[in-house]
C-alpha cells in the first residue's frame, strides 16, 4: 500500500472524520487487520483562520507548501489537504514538491457528474462560497454551480464558531436547511458540503436534495490511491 500525506488541522475536528473515514474504507476493501499508512501533519488552525480573515493568502500559501514539503520529507507517496477552503492555494503544495496532489473537488465533482447531476448547490465557507477556486473548477468539469444569495456570512460563522469547535446546535441546522430549500427553488439537483465540518451537521436525512459530503468523497479517493 502507498502512504498518503494530510495536511489536517483544519479544523481538527475534521481531520478526525478523514482519518476514521479512510481506515474505515481501507478495512472495508482490504479486512483482517488492514488500516490505512498515513502520515499526518496536523497544523493550529488558530493562526490559519486569522490569516484567512486578513485574506493574507500569500501567507497561507507558504504555510501549506511549508507542509507539504515536511510530508514529502517524511516518504509520503501522494498528498491530501483535509479542507475545502485551503484548497485556494493547492497550487502552492503542486509547486513545493512533485508528489501526486488530489484536489478535493475533482473526486466531488466526479460523483455527481456520475450520477447525472448538472446543476447543483455549494455550500461553505464565504471563501468557497465566494470566491473563484472552487467554483471555477468544478464549473470546469460541465457543472453548474450555484452558492446561497442570502446568510452566506451566517452560514460560514456557523463553521468557524460551532462546528469547528464540536458544537452542533439544531438551530444551525435548520439554517443550513433552508439554505438548501432556497437553492432546490432555483434549480439545484443537489448539493455539496463544501466545507469538511458541514457533515457533522448535514446529511441526506436533513436534506430535502442528495447532499454529496466532500470529506467522505475525499476520503474515499484517499483510499483508492493507497491501493492503487
Amino acid at each position: 500500500m502507498k502512504t498518503i500525506g494530510l495536511i489536517g488541522g483544519m479544523s481538527w475536528e475534521s481531520t478526525a472524520l478523514y482519518y476514521a473515514a479512510i481506515n474505515k474504507e481501507i478495512s472495508l476493501r482490504k479486512g483482517g487487520l488492514n488500516s490505512a499508512p498515513i502520515l499526518l501533519h496536523s497544523v493550529n488552525f488558530s493562526p490559519i483562520a486569522e490569516m484567512q480573515a486578513n485574506h493574507d493568502w500569500d501567507g497561507l500559501g507558504n504555510e501549506m507548501a511549508a507542509s507539504a514539503k515536511r510530508l514529502d520529507a517524511a516518504g509520503a507517496d501522494g498528498l491530501f489537504l483535509a479542507t475545502n477552503t485551503m484548497h485556494n492555494v493547492a497550487n502552492r503544495i503542486e509547486e513545493a514538491v512533485e508528489l501526486p496532489f488530489v484536489h478535493i473537488a475533482d473526486p466531488t465533482a466526479d460523483a455527481l457528474l456520475a450520477d447525472g447531476i448538472e446543476h447543483v448547490g455549494l455550500l461553505g465557507t464565504a471563501f468557497t462560497m465566494e470566491m473563484p477556486f472552487y467554483r471555477d473548477r468544478l464549473q470546469a468539469k460541465g457543472l453548474n454551480v450555484l452558492v446561497p444569495e442570502v446568510n452566506r456570512t451566517n452560514l460560514s460563522g456557523i463553521i468557524y464558531e460551532e462546528l469547528c469547535k464540536g458544537i452542533v446546535r439544531e438551530q444551525s441546522r435548520q439554517v443550513y436547511v433552508d439554505a438548501i430549500n432556497q437553492l432546490q427553488t432555483r434549480g439545484a439537483e443537489a448539493v455539496i458540503l463544501g466545507c469538511t465540518e458541514i457533515t457533522m451537521l448535514i446529511g441526506d436525512d436533513d436534506s430535502p436534495i442528495p447532499t454529496y459530503d466532500t470529506t467522505a468523497l475525499h476520503a474515499r479517493a484517499a483510499a483508492d490511491f493507497i491501493l492503487s
